[in-house]
């Protein structure tokens, strides 16, 4: 054998020792399943039952208990039945809820039912308040309790989930709260057919296009045709320690002649630096000059109005046209404009950052 022809040999050797030990590791790995669980905010899981026309809450419930007595983690551990497998698992943040929700892809009730009366939560639970199991058609939900809003950072390993809680502050730098108004039997203006709880809903989905896409977190008050109460919507921007509350409108006047847009703020409340007039201005601004429309100015908060009135950040609301002209009622029903809108209310935020928040 020649010298040339042992060294391919060797070679070839200590090829298959190092993609055999690559292998062990990688079955080790895969056996012990430490896997990061992925989580999706509420405004994404809305959107999805939507589309699915399916029901947001499973119809059957059960109580899991916590073993309040077990600290010995620092995490929120969840064991779960040995079937389960990490890629089948989702966290779902339920944030206008409060709740944690931990969906999987099986709906077995009597293996969860069996389990949970077996198994107990356990470990760093201070924040939750309860939990009970749900099966739906296809996924069953884990449903938390909690006693404010959090994020999650998660990771499944041995057949047990591990969360940890996160205020959102420490989560993000820049956190915002946008507020659709109306929803639900709350149309807000109407005017031939047309509601404008569906406009206001149709600029923060074109929003969040948008700051999906930036460094900014955005809490969305509803993403669908929910009506939270006011008290819920002034709580979300208090829970989040949000820098900003954008609340948007759409107005109205017996006056058919009357269009333009016009921002609401509150004058009985004043935050030194960075407030709600400097916030009512910048959306006044920066919508107008987007929309190429006339600007109707500011507008002190009545003191019927619970959102702006009742928020203890800057908050404004941005009353983008009335549905009750003819000419804006059309604009207001194209994408084009809304799109305008959504550009003009985001770089109000973008200048919001850059000229106060530095």
């Amino acid at each position: 054998m020649t010298q040339t022809q042992s060294l391919l040999r060797s070679t070839l050797v200590y090829c298959i020792l190092f993609v055999a030990a690559a292998m062990s590791v990688m079955l080790y790995y895969s056996a012990t399943k430490t896997v990061g669980v992925p989580d999706v905010a509420q405004d994404e899981v809305v959107s999805s039952v939507q589309e699915q026309e399916k029901p947001a809450v499973p119809a059957k419930s059960d109580e899991i208990r916590i073993d309040r007595n077990s600290q010995t983690s620092n995490y929120f551990c969840v064991p779960m039945p040995e079937s389960v497998k990490a890629e089948e698992v989702i966290l779902e943040n339920h944030y206008m809820n409060e709740e944690l929700w931990v969906s999987i892809s099986s709906s077995q009730p009597a293996l969860f039912r069996n389990f949970y009366a077996a198994n107990s939560v356990y470990g760093n639970s201070g924040c939750v308040v309860d939990g009970r199991f749900e099966a739906g058609e296809e996924r069953t939900y884990l449903r938390f309790a909690l006693d404010g809003v959090y994020e999650y950072r998660s990771i499944f390993e041995d057949h047990i989930l591990y969360v940890e809680f996160v205020p959102p502050k420490e989560a993000y730098e820049k956190i915002v709260v946008v507020d659709p108004a109306y929803g639900g039997e709350e149309t807000g203006v109407t005017a031939k057919n047309v509601v404008s709880k569906d406009i206001t809903l149709n600029i923060a989905k074109a929003l969040k296009a948008r700051f999906d896409e930036s460094d900014i977190k955005v809490y969305y008050t509803r993403m669908d045709d929910s009506n939270p109460t006011a008290a819920d919507r002034v709580g979300l921007s208090a829970a989040t320690k949000a820098d900003m509350l954008i609340r948007i409108e759409v107005s109205g006047n017996e006056n058919s002649k009357l269009y333009g847009t016009t921002t609401v703020y509150n004058s009985q409340f004043f935050i030194p630096g960075f407030g709600n007039v400097e916030l009512a201005d910048l959306l006044e601004r920066e919508v107008v000059t987007a929309i190429s429309g006339k600007a109707g100015g500011l507008v002190e908060a009545a003191e019927t109005d619970e959102v702006i009135g009742g928020a203890t950040v800057p908050a404004a609301a941005i009353r983008v046209g009335y549905l009750t002209n003819s000419q804006e009622a059309i604009l207001l029903q194209r994408e084009d404009y809304i799109e305008r809108i959504a550009d003009g209310i985001y770089n109000a935020v973008i200048k919001a950052y850059e000229e106060y928040k530095k």
